[in-house]
């Protein structure tokens, strides 16, 4: 038995997230797509050799050769969406961030919880083992107790058109990148939900965030730093670094480590340096979200753990006196 996956929208990210994966895997198949315009979907398809293509979501969420959808529109859409999915019976693989803000957040879990569809935020990095490792290595208690934990990921967009840009769609450097620098400020710092202690934003436009910082601190006490940025003097950052009292783990490219990683760990006066396999996160993540859905095993960014990222989240644009992200 495969399961069969519809896309909803001709996204970019889709070809490298989930059609080339899929087509390695056993248990799935992309089976359709959906765009704007027929046209779009149909060009979408024949690049991709997808059977069917759909001149709308709804359309789409009909088809009942469709198990299951992935959601990769932009940021405000995603709760749309993806509650039309689960009201359609579809299991849902929803890109990040889940959802405009908490309160949304909150309404899908809500949700999902009620139906027996299974819902997961595409948090890649988070099924790869090095993602696993860097969390093994924080319970196993080798870094001693944790003091601190900095997570960044910045990477120039000079496209101001571009719709992560873009406030009525849920856009801003802190929902793109730093959703990612958040998620892993909270799996790295011993899988805890820190609060914003403060936090300071460079703007593109009045409401959108081209670039934050903030400051953390966790329920056990100690504090966390995270960095994001579409456009800053931050060109490219990629990185995690845990510190305890014994030690530190310190990490290039924990969010493709199959493009290029290092891996560090330093305990007292010794150092090691782990390597990982070079299978991409999306190939692992497409794993989890088939085994969830055909064998009933958990996924790790659930709806649950979504609520507590978007709460993070809405913490920092409070801090840094911007508005919250709404749903489109």
């Amino acid at each position: 038995m495969s399961l069969r996956i519809g896309i909803l929208g001709a996204a970019r990210i889709a070809p490298v997230a989930l059609v080339k994966p899929a087509s390695t895997s056993s248990e799935v198949d992309i089976v359709a797509v959906a765009a704007r315009s027929l046209e779009r979907a149909q060009a979408f398809a024949a690049k991709h050799d997808i059977p069917r293509a759909h001149s709308s979501y709804e359309a789409l969420l009909a088809d009942p050769d469709v198990d299951a959808v992935y959601n990769p529109l932009p940021n405000g859409l995603h709760g749309r969406w993806t509650r039309a999915a689960l009201e359609a019976g579809k299991h849902v693989l929803c890109e990040k961030p889940f959802t405009a803000n908490a309160a949304e957040a909150r309404e899908i879990a809500l949700l999902a919880e009620g139906s027996d569809r299974v819902v997961m935020e595409a948090f890649h990095y988070r099924y790869h083992p090095l993602a696993l490792r860097v969390e093994e290595i924080v319970a196993s208690g080798e870094l001693g107790s944790l003091e601190r934990v900095e997570t960044a990921l910045s990477f120039p967009l000079p496209k101001f058109s571009d719709i992560r840009y873009d406030y009525d769609l849920a856009g801003g450097a802190t929902m793109d990148a730093g959703c990612y620098a958040v998620h892993m400020a909270r799996t790295f710092g011993g899988g805890e939900t820190p609060s914003v202690v403060s936090a300071s934003a460079k703007l593109r436009s009045p409401r959108v965030d081209r670039a934050m910082t903030a400051e953390l601190r966790y329920p056990s006490g100690h504090t966390g730093r995270v960095e994001c940025s579409l456009w800053s003097s931050s060109f490219l950052k990629i990185s995690a670094k845990v510190t305890g009292s014994k030690g530190s783990i310190s990490v290039f490219n924990p969010l493709a480590p199959q493009a290029y990683h290092r891996f560090t760990v330093r305990i007292g006066d010794t150092r090691r340096a782990e390597k990982f396999p070079r299978r991409a996160t999306y190939a692992y993540q497409l794993d989890a979200f088939a085994a969830a859905v055909l064998r009933g095993e958990p996924v790790k960014t659930s709806p649950a753990d979504a609520i507590e990222t978007m709460t993070v989240i809405d913490e920092i644009y409070r801090a840094a006196g911007l508005p919250l992200r709404e749903p489109s």
